[in-house]
């Protein structure tokens, strides 16, 4: 079965842009046959393409998302039907058992997600829906997984029905159901694309904008606090900075929350803060020039921004946006 991960708006837009499939998938760098299945929801776009795709189509990240408030009520009520199509071909496959048993076993062994994800040649995406009940699991995958955790196939399959049959799976399984419908619900209501556990640790939240639409960050002053997304919860240096500059036109929500790495390199395409001094930075966007030097570039008014060598450590990339 293949499943429908990112139900999206792409095709609407383009439509309505009167844009053929080819011209999008030029854009993207990809084939026809990759954005039909981005279009179906059937393959995941990463962010920087996301940001590529609303600046072809002229519109914000936000509407790229179906949600209950701007979204054609077939499409929302056609996406609900698949979630429950999609709960009890789960629930009859024995999928929620599985997911719970894998967890009980992997923190038993004190191991992360993203370790068994990377040792099982997996993304932290989808073996998260494994473990989480959400996602069928081939026999291919299954192996990965037992090598992940250091056991044999049917040892670890063993492990799992016993654990099921002395009942120790039940409250990890009422956990994941309840954290499923959370995620299930912040789809429509927060549009927010990353996976958050409920046992996340929390980041700090900066960021108050000034007169020339810099972000000062006020490190010093009352914090508010956001979740820390499961794939950034092994790096100890993320922040996040309130979107409060409109430098960067109306590509955002002026309500979105930006997830800082500063150890990750910058490319073209990537939106990132570039520090002035310790407290002051500017939210760019990267781009590339004919000879291959990145540069910054933001509008309202237009100003470009040469970097130098050392200018290159005062760079931190946005690797996450809440919208």
């Amino acid at each position: 079965m293949e499943e429908i991960i990112f139900p999206n708006q792409i095709r609407m837009h383009r439509k309505l842009h009167g844009m053929p499939m080819q011209e999008l998938a030029d854009h993207l760098g990809v084939s026809l046959s990759a954005v039909s299945k981005i279009e179906k929801g059937y393959r995941r776009l990463n962010q920087e393409q996301l940001i590529q795709v609303a600046e072809l189509l002229d519109c914000s990240l936000k509407d790229l998302y179906v949600n209950e408030q701007n979204s054609q009520q077939d499409v929302v009520q056609a996406w609900k039907r698949e979630q429950e199509r999609r709960c009890k071909i789960n629930q009859n496959a024995g999928l929620k058992t599985l997911g719970a048993g894998l967890r009980h076993i992997r923190t038993d062994k004190g191991l992360t997600l993203i370790e068994v994800a990377e040792n099982a040649d997996m993304t932290l995406s989808v073996y998260h829906r494994i473990e989480m009940g959400q996602r069928e699991v081939s026999d291919k995958e299954y192996r990965n997984i037992a090598k992940a955790l250091s056991m044999p196939l049917d040892k670890l399959k063993s492990a799992i029905q016993k654990l099921d049959d002395d009942g120790q799976l039940e409250d990890i399984i009422e956990h994941n159901d309840t954290r499923y419908k959370l995620l299930n619900n912040a789809r429509y209501s927060n549009m927010s694309n990353s996976a958050v556990d409920a046992d996340s640790i929390m980041i700090p939240v900066y960021g108050v904008g000034n007169a020339d639409g810099n972000i000062l960050l006020n490190k010093g002053g009352n914090l508010k606090e956001i979740s820390c997304p499961i794939q950034l919860q092994h790096k100890p240096d993320i922040y996040a900075v309130n979107l409060c500059t409109r430098r960067l036109g109306s590509l955002l929500s002026n309500r979105s929350v930006l997830i800082i790495d500063p150890n990750e390199i910058v490319s073209a395409g990537d939106i990132a803060l570039f520090y002035i001094n310790e407290e002051e930075t500017k939210l760019l966007s990267i781009r590339e020039d004919e000879n291959g030097q990145l540069y910054g570039l933001r509008w309202n008014p237009d100003e470009r921004i040469n970097f130098t060598n050392s200018d290159l450590t005062k760079i931190h990339k946005v690797v996450i946006i809440n919208l």
